[in-house]
């Protein structure tokens, strides 16, 4: 038994077992944890695991949670304390680990199949280098960190600033400006709050602007794109320990050490000042506790019946991770999934592989079983066990499930969902899709239950000729045309309000919202979208064209996302704050497409050019106007690279993405134009190869000219053939992609339809369909289609000022009743906001 190695191997299952969410040390039987793999199980799996590898020994621990007695003389437990950090598990954050109990452990060995427990104290029996190599196993299994130490409880502390690049070299000059110790005042307006003072030349200007109208004139922010002084202080958090301080360069709060000689400079004793206004975290965290919006989502001011049993269980939030808790939910609500995952609970976990820590299928079965057996849908133990003067609300909180397992795995490799950041539900919910999409290429798919066919009509305005594509989808997002609002007149009169309010410093008029009919959403979803700088294959040149949207097929669920996260006109995201009479019953019928329709002719299907003509221009040729003869050449020689437009390189380059993505957008969208470029970048920008060289499938690298590659190797092939590709698919991935294995993975997917078109011209061509695909791979995307009318069961609400930030919760409507599910808390709904939802999950209607 090799201890150091079990450490290592137990940071994956202490604490919670492969096949089970127990808190299996505090559970009536305890945890049972494999001494060869260090991989734990309840007691219900310990005996299957034996059975399928024959390991016999395990370590068998047992804790039993006691309350703790007080020792302080003071009756009852102090106040919590109210956060003063954007932190988690900080001091002054938010406490997610205090200690209320204590613990009485026992441990054993227990040998199968004789069933047999022999205590810790027990060894003496055994010769001694057996008991001391068993004894430093055991001790170094119950000193590893667990996976809650490791995952669950990271601190994160959204104060932890970075030394700025100006700090050591910043250039003050000398003009002799003072400034006093109060009593300022933006120098470009009358603003006496938010105001910063530029540690370069001294001048006191007024913060930036918030997107609700609050904050400053962006004063300071315009004073630095006229001078270039990178770093200004927040005047009013000033205090002997230090201040606010933003680098506009580095676009981020940053840390001084010079701050004391770069204050004195102007005449402040950093020493003798006092706080007089807020921090930006304090801002910050007042921001994200909108009242408003907060207590009408989370249904706060009203007391809420707790719901426990199958269906009713918590998700415990690890970290900013309620994005996740609300997909899921939602997710696991649905028959096709539950079917897939937990209708065949024991199939999977059957065949599952020596480490099951690591497979989907294993951990979404696992959590789809926990969520639904109603197993863990039990109050918490400290409600419990507490006094009788908690609400109704705390008693709600369920010990509820915590998916580490699950979260570590669906997030590996992945730049957000792998850390503790707050993210976008709607992007993890692709993700998760994604993910599903990969584990099933060989089985039956429940993704189906969202997939649609979107219908893109292009018509060509100068040639009348139109063009009809389709792709597939799983979201219909849907834009918020503000200016439809019914109330604007409400609206403005509450900004009047709120700015008078502001300079009187009286307190803010009560929120008014924008109300936007849903009608109006819909129609601005379904309007004609001009697009610019078309290719238009009947003329061989670009053209302006108009697209419409409609559906193809009809989903059996109807996914919806309100796109309330823009960009104001200083590319600062921002959130509209809206309401939207979501209606419980939707007919689309009208928004279905037509196809092809009499009389309407189509364009011809010819490729714009792509590649160089006879004159090779380099491996990465541009060419940079019109009149170029190359343009529209028709001769072409054996390509050995891209001819890209250049301009249209340099405009995506200049809004910040990387080159080599740029080029690779250009070439694959056909030099069709910036949007269609931009297009390509916003829906590939996830991929893990995204900022790669562009790597053509007839070079094996950028500016190479040797078409001679190594052939892959038989356990790359065999590892995509698995997942359910022909041979020949895996062969053609591979060579894409220099015989890179996880590249050519993300090929394979990417393309996956044009391999399913050639697979099925194959067999109809004569070729068989052992030559050419495996019997287990579907032609083309498997899509339902039926009425396009639904009834609203579920939808996701967001709170705060950014998908970055704030808290996720969803409601989801079971059993006739609608349910509010928040992280932990499951509680029957007294009056779901409908109005103020993110995503919208509509089921159609039998």
């Amino acid at each position: 038994w090799n201890a150091s190695c079990g450490v290592e191997l137990l940071l994956y299952c202490k604490c919670r077992t492969v096949k089970t969410f127990v808190l299996s040390l505090e559970s009536e039987d305890g945890l049972y944890i494999c001494m060869n793999t260090f991989l734990a199980f309840g007691k219900q799996y310990v005996e299957r695991h034996y059975q399928k590898t024959g390991q016999r020994v395990y370590l068998h621990i047992k804790r039993i949670r006691k309350l703790k007695e007080d020792d302080n003389s003071s009756i009852g437990d102090p106040p919590k304390k109210k956060p003063t950090r954007l932190a988690i598990g900080v001091e002054g954050g938010f406490d997610v680990t205090a200690q209320q109990f204590e613990y009485e452990e026992t441990v054993d060995l227990f040998i199968l199949p004789e069933h047999l427990f022999i205590p810790r104290d027990g060894f003496s029996g055994l010769p001694d280098v057996v008991r001391e190599r068993i004894s430093a196993s055991i001790d170094a299994i119950l000193a590893a960190d667990s996976a809650s130490r490791k995952q669950e409880i990271e601190a994160w502390d959204g104060e932890v600033r970075q030394v700025s690049k100006h700090a050591f070299s910043l250039k003050q000059l000398d003009n002799s400006l003072r400034i006093p110790p109060c009593g300022w005042k933006c120098s470009k307006c009358d603003l006496k709050e938010n105001l910063w003072a530029n540690l370069t030349d001294g001048a006191i200007l007024c913060g930036r602007r918030y997107f609700d109208g609050s904050g400053g004139n962006n004063h300071a922010l315009e004073h630095y794109k006229e001078t270039g002084y990178p770093l200004a202080v927040k005047l009013g958090t000033i205090t002997p320990d230090g201040a606010d301080v933003y680098s506009y360069e580095e676009d981020d709060m940053v840390l001084d050490p010079n701050l004391a000689e770069h204050l004195s400079h102007f005449g402040i004793d950093m020493m003798k000042m006092q706080k007089t206004d807020k921090t930006m975290t304090e801002l910050e965290i007042d921001m994200n506790q909108r009242i408003g919006e907060w207590e009408v989502i989370q249904e706060s001011g009203v007391q809420l019946k707790p719901l426990y049993g199958p269906g009713y269980t918590g998700i415990k939030n690890l970290g900013n991770s309620c994005y996740l808790n609300s997909v899921v939910q939602v997710i696991f609500s649905i028959e096709d999934f539950q079917n897939k995952y937990v209708g065949q609970l024991e199939k999977i976990f059957n065949g599952a592989p020596s480490d099951p820590t690591q497979d989907f299928n294993v951990q979404v079965a696992k959590l789809g079983d926990s969520l639904l057996s109603g197993v863990y849908s039990k109050p918490s133990t400290e409600n419990v066990a507490g006094d009788d003067d908690l609400t109704m609300e705390e008693k709600g909180e369920q010990e509820g499930i915590a998916p580490r397992m699950f979260k570590s795995l669906i997030g590996k490799g992945h730049p957000e969902f792998s850390t503790s950041r707050q993210q976008d539900a709607q992007e993890f919910f692709l993700h998760f899709i994604n993910m599903v999409e990969r584990n099933c290429r060989s089985s039956s798919n429940p993704n189906e239950a969202f997939r649609f066919l979107v219908e893109e009509r292009i018509k060509c305005i100068a040639s009348d000729k139109v063009k009809y594509t389709q792709r597939v989808d799983y979201i219909m997002q849907l834009p918020v045309p503000m200016e439809a609002a019914v109330n604007k007149e409400e609206i403005a009169e509450y900004e009047l309000k709120k700015r008078l309010a502001e300079e009187e410093k009286s307190a803010p008029p009560d929120l008014v919202r924008a109300k936007v009919p849903f009608a109006s959403c819909i129609e601005a979803f379904a309007e004609p979208e001009q697009v610019d700088d078309f290719w238009s294959t009947a003329l061989q040149a670009k053209s302006v064209a108009v697209k419409t949207t409609r559906f193809a097929s009809f989903p059996d669920y109807l996914v919806l996302q309100i796109k309330k996260f823009t960009f104001g006109l200083d590319w600062v995201p921002k959130k509209l704050d809206i309401s939207i009479d979501m209606p419980d019953e939707l007919d689309i019928t009208m928004l279905r497409g037509t196809g092809l329709q009499p009389g309407e002719e189509e364009l011809p299907d010819i490729a714009p050019p792509l590649v160089t003509p006879d004159e090779p221009k380099g491996s990465l040729g541009f060419y940079g106007n019109e009149d170029d003869d190359s343009f529209c050449s028709p001769h072409f020689s054996s390509p050995t690279s891209p001819m890209l437009d250049e301009s249209i390189v340099i405009q995506l380059a200049e809004m910040g993405f990387p080159m080599e993505a740029c080029r690779k957008a250009v070439y694959y969208t056909g030099n069709a134009g910036a949007e269609a470029a931009m297009n390509w970048v916003m829906s590939h920008m996830d991929e893990p190869d995204f900022a790669n060289p562009l790597v053509l499938p007839f070079s094996s690298g950028p500016g190479s000219t040797s078409t001679t590659v190594e052939p892959p190797s038989e356990d790359s092939v065999a590892t995509i053939i698995s997942m359910g590709f022909s041979r020949e698919q895996a062969m053609k991935a591979l060579k894409a992609t220099s015989n890179n294995l996880e590249r050519a993975v993300d090929w394979i997917f990417s393309h996956i339809d044009d391999l399913d078109a050639e697979a099925a011209m194959d067999i109809s061509e004569g070729r068989s369909a052992a030559d050419s695909v495996s019997e287990s791979v579907p032609v083309g995307p498997k899509v339902r289609d039926g009425p396009g009318k639904y009834q609203l069961f579920a939808f996701i609400s967001h709170m705060g000022t950014s998908t970055m930030c704030g808290h996720y919760v969803c409601h989801i409507k079971k059993e006739g009743r609608w349910v509010i599910f928040n992280d932990q808390k499951v509680c029957a709904s007294e009056k779901p906001p409908k109005d103020l939802g993110y995503i919208y999950f509509y089921q159609r209607l039998s």
